[in-house]
C-alpha cells in the first residue's frame, strides 16, 4: 500500500490540475468574440419596379409625378428630413436656431455635405431652388409658391441662411424638406430653361444615390440603375446599386417579380395583394397613407338643419359600419380613423372618443333628437314638425367611392335615414359645391401627402368657414384658439397639448364623420434585410431608410457571405 500512495497522489494532483484548467476554458461560443459577428457590408444590386413613367429627375418639377419622387427620393435631399413620428430632423442643415418671438429662422449646413460631382453643399442652393419654386411658372403648387414668396431668404455666409417669416408659423419647419438643386450647375437658368435642360436625364444631387445611367428600349426611358454615392454625408448606403424599372401598372410589375427581373414591388395594389401574399421570399411592408376618406356635413345649410344637432351627428356616425366597409371594399387594407390628425404622429391623441358600429344606439340618439318612424307608416325618420332625415350625398364618380357611398346608404337606410347619391366629377365636386358651400353632404378624401405638420387651422378654423377649407362651416371658438395657438408656439410641449385638447373637441362634437385612413403596400424580396417602414407622407417615403437595407454580410474574420438575389 506504501508503495501505491506516490502514484495515486500523482494522478490526483493531475486529475485536479486537468480539472481546474477544464473548468476555466470556457465553451468558444461563450467567449466574447469567439463567435463571427455577422454584420451588413457593402456590396449587391436591389432592383425595384415603380408604376408609372419617366419624365425628369429634378425635384422642383416632380410635384405631380410619383415615379420621378421616388426616384428623386434616392437622389436628392433637403435641409431637414421628417422622422418617422412626423417631427423635422436634421439633413443638409446641422442645426437651427429661432428667434424669441418666432420670425426669425437662421440654419447652418453639413460642413461635410457635398455635391454628387465633390462641390461643396452652399446656402447658395438653397436660394436658388428657392428661386425656381417661387417662379411664376413653376409647376410647384400655387399654395407653396405663395407661401414662400411672403418669406425672406438671406445668405448670412456660404454655410448659414436665414429665414424672415411675416409672423409666426410653427409648422415652418416642415416645408424645408424640399430637395435642393446645385446653383454651380444651373444658377444661370431660369424656369423656362430648366424644365427642358440637360439636366433632368443627367441630374447631380446631394442624396444617398446618384444617377449611373438611364436603361432606354426603343428611344423611351424604361429604367434607371444608381450608384452609392460614396461621400453622402450621413451614413453611405450597404447596397452598391439600385436598379428600377418602370411598368404601366402593379400587375405588370408583379408579373416582372414572377419572371426575375426585379426583386421588389414599389406598389402592391388590391388587385394582386392575395397572389402577392403567396409569394415564398417575398415580404410585404404596410403602412398608413396621409389620406382620410370622410364626410363632410354642411352645418350651415337651413335645409339640413338636423346636421346642427350633435346627436345626429353621433348617430350617424355609430350607425355605420365602417370596419365592415374596410373589409368588404378595402380588402381589409384601412384603418379606422376617429379624429382629424393622422396617429403614429407626434401630434396624435389616442384619449378621443372612439366610435364602434352600435345601430341600436344610433336609433336610440335618433329618437332623443326627436326622429321616429312615423306612426302612419314609412321608411324615413321624421320629427314633430315633420323634417324628414333625408339629404343628398355627394360622391366622387369612380367606382371605388360610388360603392363605399352605395353601402353607406344602406346602413343609413336601415335606421331610418334615407340619402339620395349624387355622383360627379371630383374637380367639379370640390369648385362647384365645396368650395361655393352649396352641398348638404359629401363624401370626400383629405390628402395631406407632402404635409408633415397636421395643422387643422385650414380646415376647423372659423376664419376659413366663408372662403377657406371649413367646407363643414364648424363655428367652435373654443376649437379655434386651440388652434390659433398651436400655429404660433414653436414649444413642442404646448403644441401637443394645444392640438390633444382640440381632438378632444373635434371628436365629442363631430362636425364631420371621419371614416379609414387607406393603406400603402409595397413587397421586398426576403433576400434583402434592414427594412423598415413608418408612417409616410408620400409612398417615395419607403426609402426614408435606404441606408440600412443591405444584401451582403461580413463576419468579424473578414469573410463576406454574399446573400442570394435574383
Amino acid at each position: 500500500m506504501k508503495k501505491l500512495r506516490w502514484p495515486l497522489l500523482i494522478a490526483i494532483i493531475a486529475l485536479a490540475a486537468i480539472s481546474i484548467l477544464l473548468i476555466s476554458q470556457k465553451p468558444v461560443s461563450l467567449q466574447p468574440g469567439s463567435t463571427p459577428v455577422v454584420k451588413p457590408a457593402e456590396g449587391g444590386i436591389y432592383s425595384e419596379g415603380i408604376v408609372g413613367k419617366f419624365m425628369r429627375l429634378n425635384p422642383v418639377l416632380d410635384y405631380y409625378n410619383g415615379a420621378d419622387r421616388d426616384v428623386d427620393h434616392l437622389l436628392f435631399s433637403g435641409m431637414l428630413r421628417i422622422d418617422d413620428r412626423g417631427l423635422p430632423q436634421a439633413d443638409l442643415a446641422t442645426s437651427w436656431g429661432i428667434s424669441r418671438d418666432g420670425t426669425i429662422y437662421n440654419f447652418s449646413l453639413n460642413p461635410k455635405a457635398v455635391w454628387q460631382d465633390g462641390k461643396p453643399v452652399t446656402s447658395d442652393d438653397v436660394i436658388f431652388t428657392l428661386q425656381m419654386m417661387t417662379s411664376d411658372d413653376s409647376p410647384v403648387p400655387a399654395d407653396i409658391r405663395d407661401f414662400w414668396k411672403q418669406i425672406e431668404v438671406i445668405r448670412l455666409d456660404e454655410k448659414t441662411v436665414q429665414f424672415k417669416l411675416p409672423e409666426p408659423y410653427a409648422p415652418f419647419l416642415d416645408y424645408l424638406t424640399f430637395g435642393l438643386l446645385p446653383s454651380h450647375l444651373l444658377g444661370d437658368l431660369s424656369m423656362a430653361e430648366l424644365i427642358d435642360n440637360p439636366f433632368n436625364l443627367q441630374p447631380v444631387g446631394s442624396g444617398p444615390y446618384r444617377l449611373d445611367h438611364l436603361i432606354t428600349t426603343d428611344g423611351q426611358v424604361t429604367g434607371a440603375v444608381l450608384a452609392a454615392f460614396k461621400d453622402y454625408y450621413p451614413q453611405g448606403a450597404f447596397i452598391d446599386q439600385i436598379a428600377v424599372r418602370y411598368y404601366p401598372d402593379s400587375a405588370a410589375a408583379f408579373a416582372a417579380y414572377k419572371a426575375g427581373d426585379i426583386s421588389g414591388i414599389g406598389d402592391v395594389t388590391l388587385d394582386i395583394l392575395p397572389e402577392v401574399l403567396k409569394e415564398d421570399g417575398l415580404n410585404i411592408y404596410t403602412t398608413r397613407l396621409p389620406v382620410m376618406s370622410m364626410i363632410l356635413m354642411n352645418l350651415g345649410d337651413d335645409q339640413v338643419k338636423f346636421f346642427q344637432d350633435v346627436n345626429v351627428r353621433k348617430a350617424l356616425m355609430v350607425g355605420l359600419n365602417r370596419q365592415g366597409l374596410i373589409d368588404t371594399l378595402q380588402s381589409g387594407q384601412a384603418i379606422l380613423a376617429d379624429g382629424p390628425i393622422f396617429p403614429g404622429t407626434w401630434a396624435y391623441y389616442d384619449g378621443i372618443e372612439h366610435y364602434s358600429y352600435d345601430p341600436n344606439k344610433a336609433i336610440s340618439l335618433l329618437r332623443e333628437a326627436g326622429y321616429t318612424i312615423p306612426a302612419a307608416g314609412g321608411e324615413t325618420r321624421t320629427s314633430e314638425n315633420g323634417t324628414a332625415l333625408s339629404f343628398d350625398l355627394l360622391v366622387p364618380d369612380d367606382p371605388e367611392h360610388l360603392a363605399l357611398a352605395d353601402k353607406i346608404k344602406q346602413n343609413w337606410a336601415a335606421m331610418g335615414v334615407q340619402v339620395t347619391l349624387t355622383p360627379l366629377a371630383y374637380d367639379q365636386l370640390v369648385s362647384e359645391h365645396l368650395d361655393t358651400r352649396n352641398y348638404q353632404a359629401a363624401l370626400v378624401d383629405l390628402n395631406l401627402s407632402q404635409t408633415p405638420d397636421p395643422d387643422p387651422y385650414p380646415f376647423w378654423h372659423q376664419t376659413q368657414i366663408s372662403s377657406g377649407q371649413n367646407y363643414s362651416k364648424w363655428d367652435d371658438r373654443q376649437a379655434s384658439e386651440y388652434l390659433e395657438q398651436a400655429r404660433i408656439t414653436t414649444d413642442l410641449v404646448e403644441r401637443t397639448r394645444l392640438y390633444n385638447n382640440f381632438q378632444v373637441r373635434w371628436s365629442q362634437e363631430l362636425p364631420a364623420l371621419p371614416l379609414f385612413y387607406p393603406v400603402y403596400t409595397y413587397a421586398v424580396s426576403s433576400d434583402v434585410h434592414g427594412v423598415s417602414i413608418g408612417p409616410i407622407l408620400e409612398p417615395s417615403d419607403r426609402f426614408n431608410h435606404i441606408t440600412n437595407w443591405y444584401l451582403v454580410t461580413s463576419r468579424t474574420n473578414g469573410a463576406e457571405t454574399p446573400t442570394p438575389y435574383p
